[in-house]
């Protein structure tokens, strides 16, 4: 049966020369498996994204956030080949995108987030013309991972929901082992246990040494597993940050129960206080930074109660993306 080339299939393309900076070489680290210098692409009814640059490690999971819209599609199109930039330069694995060519693609694995597949063929048909495109994959693991996924590859996709077509997506991005994933909402229609099984299986391949460009709506699933996280807003990044230093900036919002009434004005002294409202025996704030000095301000009340809400990723997006509409 002959077979068209697959939407989710990179092997065969690169970006051409003429729209990168053609006089510079690109030169990375060798701990480094991606990296975009000012990317820009531009569509001729608006939109696009312009001067984008970030880098994806080996053994790193970089998660990049940001709402439809935004950009992201884009330049996971552009980093593949799947799109020709107007300027900026990109490095895969060690080499210019330029010269970069099939041999090259098959350590690369790709789940798009509008995935497309044959819906006459069995999982096990399409699974097997795509290890073939690769250059050969261990039919062992393709079951393995199949197996890991609960994933029936007998039956012809047409027949499939679309949590089990999510799935022979991730199988297919999966096998051989890649050295870079890149994956547009992975466990998108998945239930909970099957996502759990994929952000344990990214845990494994980053462990691997695997390089992962995470695209995602979900920011508790990025806070799960990436390192790092890229935010982008229409078409331009807004920050690149640790998942760690992002969550450290997040406001804390506490809860503080004295035994008699507070005196006026002593939290509105203690640095990083924000939003201070005082009732009584009751106070609650919000808290940018460290704590020491809230806790020395209250060191002499009787303190009956004291909460302490940690801030979730999804607050600090949020608060990214106010900082940006300030133009701060």
């Amino acid at each position: 049966m002959h077979l068209p080339a697959l939407t989710t299939t990179v092997l065969d393309s690169h970006v051409p020369s003429e729209h990168l900076h053609p006089d510079r070489p690109v030169e990375a680290s060798p701990s480094v498996a991606v990296a975009l210098e000012h990317l820009s692409k531009r569509y001729r009814h608006g939109g696009g994204v312009e001067d984008v640059s970030f880098e994806v490690a080996h053994g790193e999971v970089l998660g990049f956030l940001g709402p439809n819209g935004a950009g992201k599609t884009t330049t996971i199109r552009l980093l593949l080949g799947l799109l020709r930039p107007d300027a900026g330069a990109i490095t895969i694995l060690g080499r210019d995108a330029r010269t970069a060519g099939p041999e090259q693609r098959r350590h690369v694995g790709y789940l798009p987030g509008d995935l497309a597949l044959w819906d006459r063929l069995t999982g096990a048909e399409i699974l097997a013309h795509l290890a073939h495109l690769r250059g050969g994959v261990d039919p062992a693991q393709v079951r393995e991972l199949a197996d890991r996924f609960a994933l029936d590859l007998t039956r012809p996709v047409r027949t499939l929901s679309r949590g089990n077509r999510q799935k022979v997506g991730i199988v297919q991005a999966l096998m051989g082992a890649p050295e870079l994933l890149v994956l547009d909402e992975p466990t998108s229609g998945l239930d909970p246990l099957v996502q759990a099984e994929v952000h344990h299986a990214l845990r494994t391949a980053r462990e691997a040494g695997c390089a992962i460009l995470l695209s995602s709506h979900t920011l508790s699933e990025v806070d799960q597993v990436a390192d790092r996280v890229a935010v982008i807003r229409d078409g331009r990044m807004v920050a690149i940050e640790e998942v760690d230093d992002l969550r450290a900036r997040a406001l804390h919002r506490i809860e503080i129960r004295t035994a008699s009434p507070m005196p006026s004005g002593l939290l509105d002294a203690v640095p990083g206080a924000l939003r201070v409202e005082v009732d009584g025996t009751i106070a609650r704030l919000e808290l940018a930074g460290p704590m020491s000095g809230l806790l020395r301000a209250i060191a002499p009340l009787d303190v009956i109660d004291m909460s302490v809400r940690e801030p979730d990723l999804e607050e600090v997006f949020l608060d990214l993306y106010r900082e940006h509409d300030d133009g701060t």
